[in-house]
């Protein structure tokens, strides 16, 4: 592994959305690396890397297509084993595998709290919205045992910095306290991903997720609370959950959900994933591989003509199933109760 060939360049905590090594900068001292393994049943077969990271608040490159600056990684690897993620590349960087390394091997940045609260307290720092769960899932199994969100948010709520978050994870209702009370200070999104509600899809491409109802599940339960919660329809996968009848089915199940929103995202195969997926579609469904490589045979994305068509079949759904124009999840913020609060617990109520 390339811990010991990352060097320091003082002053620059800024990496391509945590995605590669931002220059010279380190992501962490060799010496600061301890490997783990835990013989039970969630974490059999995986191995963790737990490091006292140099930085956690990084800064999303001026070419990227994402709609925020900056973003928080407590985690790099991804135990959902997503065959599809386009976060696989950024194993390489360490010179670990992009494939079942990717799934197995999980980068643990234990200090993540504190580094996040002493950059929030930094004079420098504007109060910019930070973006969480946009490269690997900060709710994935590890979060169970490691425990780094609560300190993150805490933090974020203290500082009253606006922030959002990204997740298939259920585990995520376990802060739900917390993302109340950061939402009556600031701004808070929250979106959960949910691409199809197929389970015989999901089996096979999100293997280590919760299933797709136990994720809309958590949507209730957030909106129920009062903290807004849209759902991220990815990915729609060609011709294996993009049939019209898939596309109905979980809009249906969505706005059943009491999401806020619904906004579609066509698969999308970044080297490292794409590898990672045709192999995958080879041995699941060899027949689909050329239509495949037809498709994405222009790059990473799917043709316009095609995105533009499964978007609008969503928007159609989600209009008829009263969820409305689709669009991203927009940040919520909770009012403060008064301060003579009455004796009854008052409802929560959005702005």
């Amino acid at each position: 592994m390339r811990w010991d060939q990352l060097t320091r360049n003082a002053g620059n905590d800024t990496t391509a959305g945590d995605g590669g090594t931002g220059g010279n900068a380190a992501l962490f001292g060799a010496d600061s690396v301890t490997t783990r393994t835990f013989d039970t049943p969630e974490f059999r077969g995986i191995t963790f890397h737990e490091v006292r990271a140099r930085s956690i608040v990084n800064r999303v490159p001026g070419a990227s297509r994402m709609p925020f600056e900056w973003t928080v990684n407590p985690y790099r690897g991804c135990s959902h084993a997503c065959v599809y993620c386009f976060a696989r590349k950024t194993h390489s960087y360490l010179d670990l595998d992009t494939g079942l390394g990717f799934d197995s091997q999980i980068v643990v940045k234990t200090n993540a709290p504190e580094l996040l609260r002493g950059k929030l307290a930094s004079r420098q720092w504007q109060g910019a919205h930070i973006a969480m769960g946009t490269n690997v899932d900060c709710y994935q199994r590890a979060e169970g045992r490691y425990g780094l969100m609560p300190g993150i948010i805490s933090a974020l709520r203290d500082y009253a910095n606006p922030f959002s978050i990204l997740t298939k994870g259920t585990l995520i209702l376990r802060d739900l306290e917390l993302l109340q009370q950061a939402a009556r200070v600031t701004d808070v999104g929250v979106s959960v991903s949910v691409g199809f509600v197929d389970e015989e899809l999901w089996r096979t491409v999100e293997p280590g997720t919760p299933s797709p109802l136990r994720r809309l599940g958590a949507v209730r339960t957030l909106t129920d609370a009062g903290i807004g919660c849209g759902v991220l329809m990815a990915p729609v996968i060609p011709f294996l959950g993009d049939h019209p009848d898939q596309l109905r089915a979980t809009v249906r199940a969505v706005a059943a959900s009491g999401a806020t929103s619904v906004t579609p995202l066509v698969l999308h195969l970044r080297p490292g994933a794409r590898e990672w997926f045709m192999s995958w579609l080879g041995e699941r469904h060899p027949q689909l591989v050329r239509r495949h490589e037809r498709l994405y045979a222009e790059g990473a994305y799917a043709p316009k003509w095609y995105q533009r068509r499964i978007t609008r079949q969503v928007h159609e759904l989600a209009a008829e199933y009263g969820i409305g124009p689709a669009q991203r999840g927009v940040p919520r913020r909770i009012p403060a109760p008064p301060e003579t609060s009455p004796a009854v617990p008052t409802q929560l109520t959005l702005i």
